[in-house]
């Protein structure tokens, strides 16, 4: 039987003198119950927060100290990771269960604090153990400091709109069969906006979620992309959207009719209500251009103008075909950075370390599997076996035998990644992690392959942004691809969708020191042991090295 987060949400009252200007800390209550749900015509115990699907959204500023308390009184082990923030020095809150912290466990409790460095926008804060983050998610939006404004024009209401998939079953049970297979997992029975599948579902009792707007005003939409296995599109019938931030980035204005997020990323659109009345359908499609099972459900909502009758018609929009590989390529190489004065793109123009990693499937022998073998995933062949102790502990304590620093910069055994397949097609199976020094500058190829099929691979670095200065089909080239980056407005990200039999290069800076993951969204890759982890030494002193742990750091 699946469990349930709860969140009550405490916002510390602020009294300052009249030079300050505004309150610095942000306090927060997760508790962990268990509690039914009946939204999509089918009554099943889940995991949520404070009685909601999806949970609550966290409101700070950017320069803001955030404190969450998370108590656990469920039978699963918890963690939350509050994706896309940098958590400067502070991985000991990053939350992915084993990288940087064991899970809390029944009964106990962890506080996260953490403050916001040079960001503002739209993010999102997940379970990151199990499949958990079906269902334990939400929105967090990062304000501007106080008195500095948007780089466009102030919308006159913002409105948050996550995307998300359903199951009508136990997420845990759907992945441990699949698990005990060796198989794929089974698809989604639903894709929702907000929590609700929509009017156009098989559910007749939901009429979905509902954005009130009047004419001639401008909304702006912070989209998250929660799912858990799929990207999406999402677009609104009649009305065209101006992309002016992803991933809690500024970006080029950038108009669109359809939107592309990968799961965990998030996309914040300006939306002018410049027809005079009526009802236009909200849609959320997948997005998979590979032959493999999808939940080909679309999730819907309504946009509604003030003045138009609850029983007037609505105007529909066709979603984009699932495999639509044009609109998806469209959308993406058409984002760029700002890159103002205010927001500049520090592109690292010199690499320290070029890195080489191929992304794909892979099988591996299973005497106890349907067919003898078990479908895995890798990266540069290697499948990631996770911990026993976190890796950060480890790492800041000196524990040996929990890993090892020896994760390959290139393949070990090259091959046409994105041709014929080689003859054997496992994997290798290790803890192994890349070390990076203090402030160095990081190139990474990420190469699809052709393994078992080629597949988008939406792939998340943690503590860090990074810039996508390249993409191309086919293998990279390293004699020359590297010609044709983009190193003065490139789209500065957490999360990038690597294009199926092709390539995408990112650029960072490692001025982060602890542990971070790096893995595939889809979290069934995850699953399967598409990640690795970059251990960041400390710089020069205490404001260049991680913090100590906190007293309350859960144990394995």
């Amino acid at each position: 039987m699946v469990s349930w987060v709860r969140v009550i949400l405490v916002l510390m009252a602020c009294f300052t003198l009249p030079s300050i200007v505004e309150c610095r800390t942000r306090h927060y209550k997760f508790n962990v119950v268990l509690r039914n749900k009946t939204r999509l015509c089918h009554t099943k115990p889940i995991v949520t927060v404070n009685g909601k699907f999806p949970g609550p959204t966290l409101y700070a500023r950017e320069g803001d100290n955030v404190v969450v308390k998370v108590t656990n009184h469920v039978q699963y082990n918890v963690t939350i990771h509050w994706h896309g923030i940098r958590q400067l020095r502070t991985g000991w809150y990053d939350g992915p269960a084993y990288i940087t912290q064991c899970p809390i466990q029944t009964g106990q409790s962890y506080v996260y604090n953490f403050t916001i460095t040079g960001q503002r926008g739209t993010l999102l804060w997940h379970a990151h153990i199990l499949w958990l983050r079906a269902t334990v998610h939400g929105a967090i939006v990062i304000l501007p400091k106080l008195n500095v404004p948007y780089p466009f024009p102030k919308p006159d209401k913002e409105v948050v709109v996550i995307l998300g998939e359903w199951w009508n079953s136990d997420v845990e049970a759907v992945i441990n069969t699949a698990m005990q297979a060796g198989l794929a997992p089974n698809v989604s029975d639903a894709h929702t906006i907000n929590g609700y599948p929509g009017p156009l579902s098989n559910c007749s009792t939901e009429g979905g979620f509902t954005i009130q707007v009047e004419s001639g005003k401008t909304y702006m939409l912070r989209i998250i992309n929660a799912a858990l296995n799929e990207e999406l599109f999402f677009k609104i019938a009649g009305h065209s959207l101006t992309v002016v931030e992803v991933d809690a980035v500024y970006t080029k204005p950038f108009k669109t009719n359809t939107v592309l997020i990968t799961p965990g990323q998030t996309t914040n659109v300006l939306l002018t209500a410049d027809q005079g009345s009526g009802k236009y359908l909200l849609a959320s499609s997948p997005f998979m251009d590979t032959p493999v099972p999808v939940d080909n459900a679309t999730g819907t909502a309504i946009l509604h103008y003030t003045g138009t009758l609850a029983t007037s018609a609505t105007t529909f929009t066709n979603p984009p075909p699932v495999n639509a590989t044009p609109v998806a390529t469209s959308f993406t190489v058409g984002l760029r950075s700002l890159n103002s004065k205010a927001f500049p793109a520090n592109v690292p123009l010199t690499v320290d370390h070029s890195l080489f990693f191929t992304v794909g499937m892979g099988v591996n022998p299973c005497s106890t599997c349907t067919n003898g073998s078990r479908v895995v995933s890798s990266v540069n062949n290697i499948s990631f076996v996770m911990p026993r102790t976190a890796l950060l502990q480890a790492h800041y304590f000196k524990i040996s035998g929990v890993f090892t620093e020896d994760f390959p910069g290139n393949p070990l055994n090259p091959f046409n990644y994105t041709g014929t397949p080689p003859t054997n097609l496992q994997t290798m199976n290790g803890t192994r992690l890349y070390r990076l020094s203090y402030n160095s500058s990081v190139q990474v190829v990420l190469q699809d392959t052709s393994v078992i099929a080629p597949e988008n691979h939406p792939i998340h670095l943690h503590g860090f942004n990074f810039f996508a200065v390249g993409r191309g089909l086919g293998n990279f080239n390293q004699s020359t691809d590297p010609a044709n980056f983009n190193l003065v407005d490139p789209i500065e990200r957490n999360t990038i969708g690597v294009p199926k039999g092709g390539w995408t290069a990112i650029r960072f800076r490692a001025d982060n020191p602890g542990v971070w993951f790096l893995h595939c969204h889809l979290e069934v890759h995850t699953t399967w042991g598409l990640k690795m982890a970059f251990v960041v030494d400390n710089g020069k002193g205490p404001n260049e090295s991680l913090i100590p742990p906190p007293s309350d750091l859960p144990v394995c």
